[in-house]
């Protein structure tokens, strides 16, 4: 309703004789008018601005200026928006008269509205009688606290699909997020664990199934291992292959990766082994034996597009991660040193201390406060057992075709698919992908 005010109709004196005939004839046409209300900027009393050279005069109502006259004053106590006419009401006409009117001054009342609206709901019922789901009650939606993720082929996906939904509590409607990825957002009173992922997994062979918590899903810390994660090999076992002795210090790496044998003194026995090679066969290395892993530039450029911070941490050497950190598109990196003699040879030895398990799980903890985030919004991943510690430390550790023991371990797990799978598991779509 509109509390009682006092408005004034504008016109310019020119204007005055011929409006007069005009609203003359068309007197019966007043119920059809309509306010035009014109929006402008509130001054520092929080006033609006007056425009069109008004001033202001009693009644707290804004007065013409001299070359406008008052054409008709307008009362209006209360209108009850129950009329028809202002239901129902016509579009209006630039004959329309223009009032001013002081905003402050008005509210509104929707009860008196609503009979008319019944009566107007009632004309749109479906066949049968039955009201649309527009104006059915229905009832408060549940927010979905968890979400399950599966990733594969678009056909295996499918095929599971059905099943997965019926294993969750109070699962919702799924969301395709690409060809091969699809979320189910369900209801879990207790938090969810490895044993739910374990079991939609068993439900088709070749798909990845992540279940974690619905919010903070978008990341904003990537720390990511190199071997075997970022990349398809493991640096130091080519590099043995230039001495002769890869199959020997490839089946210490696996031992190490494996958790068998510790990190630290695994690395300085193969470091021994590589005395005397030239720096240069690592540039052969780089240039004719390392692959990224699929997925690595889109994965890095994407959630670098959406504001995260990436860092590559490896327990293998700067001369190694300092080129292929910039070759994905990482924000930073750290790892080892190698020393280096004559300028041109490697020493076999490495740097101390050890960049290795306890270096990422730093680095990470680091990072995480240099950007004053929480443990929620970070993510880790990695295969081996060296990267263990970080992965539990973040908000969503993946362990990436890993080492059975870090597999069982840690929270999430992609045994399948490339490094793209990441980004849906953190809710993006395939539209969304910034390829590189």
């Amino acid at each position: 309703m509109m509390q009682r005010r006092r408005a004034v109709t504008l016109q310019s004196t020119s204007d005055v004789g011929s409006n007069i005939s005009r609203n003359w004839r068309h007197r019966r046409q007043a119920r059809r008018q309509r306010f035009k209300i014109q929006t402008c900027t509130a001054d520092q009393n929080r006033q609006p601005a007056l425009r069109n050279g008004l001033t202001k005069g009693r009644f707290d109502i804004a007065k013409p200026a001299t070359d406008r006259v008052i054409f008709c004053c307008i009362y209006m106590s209360i209108e009850p928006m129950g009329h028809s006419r202002l239901i129902f009401g016509f579009r209006p006409s630039r004959n329309d008269t223009q009032v001013a009117i002081h905003l402050h001054g008005i509210t509104v009342d929707n009860d008196p509205s609503e009979p008319l609206c019944q009566i107007k709901r009632k004309c749109r019922l479906a066949a049968g009688g039955r009201p649309c789901n527009k104006h059915r009650s229905i009832g408060t939606v549940p927010r979905m606290t968890h979400v399950a993720t599966l990733i594969g082929t678009p056909d295996a996906v499918a095929a599971a699909l059905k099943n997965a939904r019926a294993a969750l509590p109070g699962a919702g409607m799924e969301q395709w997020l690409g060809p091969g990825a699809v979320d189910i957002p369900f209801n879990a009173e207790n938090a969810t664990d490895q044993r739910a992922a374990e079991q939609l997994r068993a439900l088709a062979t070749g798909i990845d199934a992540v279940v974690q918590p619905a919010a903070n899903r978008r990341k904003k810390l990537f720390l990511a291992d190199m071997d075997s994660t970022v990349i398809e090999q493991e640096c130091i076992d080519e590099l043995a292959d230039y001495v002769g002795i890869k199959s020997h210090v490839a089946a210490i790496t696996e031992r190490a990766m494996r958790g068998d044998i510790a990190f630290e003194p695994a690395l300085r026995e193969r470091v021994a082994l590589l005395e005397g090679l030239p720096v240069s066969v690592i540039e052969e290395v780089l240039r004719d034996r390392i692959k990224l892993t699929p997925g690595a530039k889109t994965l890095v450029a994407t959630m670098r597009a959406n504001g995260a911070h990436t860092c590559m941490v490896s327990g293998g050497f700067t001369l190694f991660t300092d080129r292929i950190a910039a070759m994905v598109g990482f924000d930073a990196s750290r790892a080892n040193s190698l020393t280096i003699v004559d300028g041109h040879k490697l020493a076999g030895k490495v740097a101390e201390p050890i960049f290795g398990r306890d270096g990422k799980r730093a680095a990470l903890v680091e990072l995480r406060q240099q950007f004053a985030l929480t443990k929620e919004e970070t993510m880790a991943i990695g295969d081996g057992a060296n990267d263990l510690d970080m992965i539990l430390e973040a908000g969503l550790g993946v362990a990436y075709h890993a080492k059975p023991k870090v597999a069982a371990t840690a929270a999430a797990r992609i045994d399948h698919g490339d490094l793209t799978a990441l980004l849906y598991v953190q809710g993006y779509r395939r539209a969304d992908f910034v390829e590189a």
